[in-house]
This record gives structure tokens, sequence and C-alpha cells, in this order.
């Protein structure tokens, strides 16, 4: 089968196609034929040594991916040969090839109400939004949550996810993204590059997928007992924020995904009541790989950037 991989770190130039050999589902696994596999900051984060969680190259990138299951391992178990699904693959060992060796209990059935390259461009984006605004923060109708990044991977579903919560829902993003925001269920929306988020008051819940500075600014916008929910995982020391929150009452969760069938279950009913779209913004083929890090990069995507095998 061909992989996706890269022998150094470094820039997108580094990812390459090669050969590898198809792997063999033991007892609890399934081998999954690649349909699609969408690209999240996560990627290039690994592939330039930004973050260094598994040592040094080779390894093989992508977290994201949906499509058919090819083998079973013989546990009988829930999934069979022929069923459509999709879920998320563990790095290093990762989705950017033609087939990805997984648990069983990483998959769950594809939603019938979008295709592959669509169901890709859900799992990791999409259980950041659902973990932090249902499991963390417990969003309840009536309450305002303000997303930063709006228009990114995971802004855009957790304004969606939010507002089937019975959510008001706040974003900051650019202005040229205010219409599609708006057609995502967005109530509010505000130009980062011309007004002050902190005008914003008696906020429930700040799901941040900026940091740096978004941290501490944002707690001023927070009503009494709100939440701040910094999604990014890798950045600039928290230890202040921290202190912060607490000195006003407020909690801070840096969140950490923990990837669960159920949470993806929970997703795909959203998907199937018409209650989430994933949006991609760009399908490109499996070999331009270094172009989709490069787009990710920008950080000025809507959506996702999926690639087909």
């Amino acid at each position: 089968m061909r992989v996706i991989t890269q022998r150094s770190l470094g820039g997108p130039e580094v990812l390459e196609v090669a050969e590898a050999g198809r792997p063999v589902p033991g007892s609890g696994e399934i081998l999954v034929r690649v349909r699609a596999t969408a690209v999240n900051p996560a990627d290039w984060k690994v592939r330039s040594g930004h973050v260094r969680w598994f040592g040094d190259p080779p390894f093989v990138l992508g977290h994201d991916f949906s499509g058919v299951v090819a083998e079973a391992g013989g546990s009988g178990g829930r999934v069979r040969p022929g069923d459509e699904v999709f879920g998320w693959a563990a790095m290093p060992n990762g989705a950017n090839a033609d087939y990805v060796l997984v648990p069983e209990d990483a998959v769950t059935a594809k939603p019938a109400a979008i295709d592959h390259v669509h169901a890709a461009a859900l799992p990791i984006a999409g259980l950041t939004a659902w973990q932090t605004l249902v499991n963390i923060a417990q969003v309840r109708p009536g309450q305002r949550v303000l997303v930063h990044g709006a228009a990114g991977g995971v802004g855009h579903l957790a304004v969606q996810v939010a507002k089937a919560r019975g959510a008001h829902v706040i974003g900051t993003s650019r202005a040229v993204n205010h219409e599609f925001l708006r057609g995502l269920g967005a109530d509010e929306l505000i130009d980062y590059t011309a007004t002050d988020f902190t005008t914003v008051r008696k906020v429930n819940v700040v799901i941040d997928t900026i940091s740096y500075d978004y941290g501490p600014r944002s707690l001023t916008t927070l009503a009494p007992g709100g939440i701040l929910i910094d999604v990014v995982g890798v950045g600039v020391d928290r230890t202040a924020v921290k202190a912060q929150a607490e000195a006003a009452g407020l909690r801070f969760v840096e969140y950490y995904l923990e990837p669960t069938r159920a949470d993806l279950e929970g997703l795909a009913g959203l998907v199937e009541q018409g209650s989430l779209r994933p949006v991609v913004q760009e399908v490109l083929p499996l070999s331009d790989a270094a172009k989709a890090h490069e787009l990710s990069e920008t950080g000025r995507v809507r959506g996702k950037v999926v690639l087909v095998p």
C-alpha cells in the first residue's frame, strides 16, 4: 500500500509517497480501506518537530479517516468487512495511507447523510467540539457561548454543536467568513481585525482555538461561574491564566482529546439529525499531502482540508 511518510523533520517538502506492507489485523482490530483522510494542526506540528510526541521519523501522519472495513480480526466484533466507518487513527501509524489498522472501538458507522470526504473531516475536530461543549461545559439552552476561530476546523463545528444545544453563539472571525458562519447558525459575529472581542459580556462558555493572549483577554467576557476552555494543547504557559481565572471565580480548562466511540456516535447522531455539517474547503489527492499541510498552516482554512487516496 502507499503511505505518506517522512525521513526527517521539517517543512511540507519532507513529506513523500512510499510503499509499505499492508498490515494484518489481530484480535479486536480492523483494517480500513481509507477513502478520505483529513489534515489537522497536529499533523504539521509533528511533521515540523514543533511537538516531539513520537521521537524521530519515519512516521505516517493522519488522525482522521473515513473508509470501508477491508478485514476484521478474529474477535467476532461489532464491525464487519464492507461496513462504511469513520474514526481516528493513532499516529505515528496514521491514516495518510491507502489502508489504516485501528482498534474496532476507534470507529463507528459513517452517517448515511454525508460522504466519506465530509465524514473524514469530522472525527478529531468534531470530538473536540463535542467533548468541550457537551462533556465539560455541559452547555444548556439559553447560555452564551463564544467560539474563537469560529470558521476553522474545530470552530465551525463548535458553532453548530453549541447551537444544537440551544445556546446563543458568538464567533470571532474575519469579516469574509461572517456570512458562512451565519449559515451555520452563529447569532453574533465579531471581526477580530476591527473590533476588540472583549467588549462582549455575560458569556458562559469560551472555546479558545487560538491561545496566546486570547486566554487572559477572554476571561473578561465571562459571567460569574463561566468557563474558558483552551483546546490548542501546546504553546504558551497557561499558569497565569489559571491563576487569573481562579481569582475571579471562573473555571479554566486545558483540554486534551480522549477519543471515545460513544462521543463519535454522538457526533454521528447530530449529522443524521441535520444539526451538524462538516465543511471541507479543499479536497486533494493523497500525493499532494505537502500542499494540504501548506494550506492548513496558513490558519486561513474554512473548515477542513481533506486528502483522498
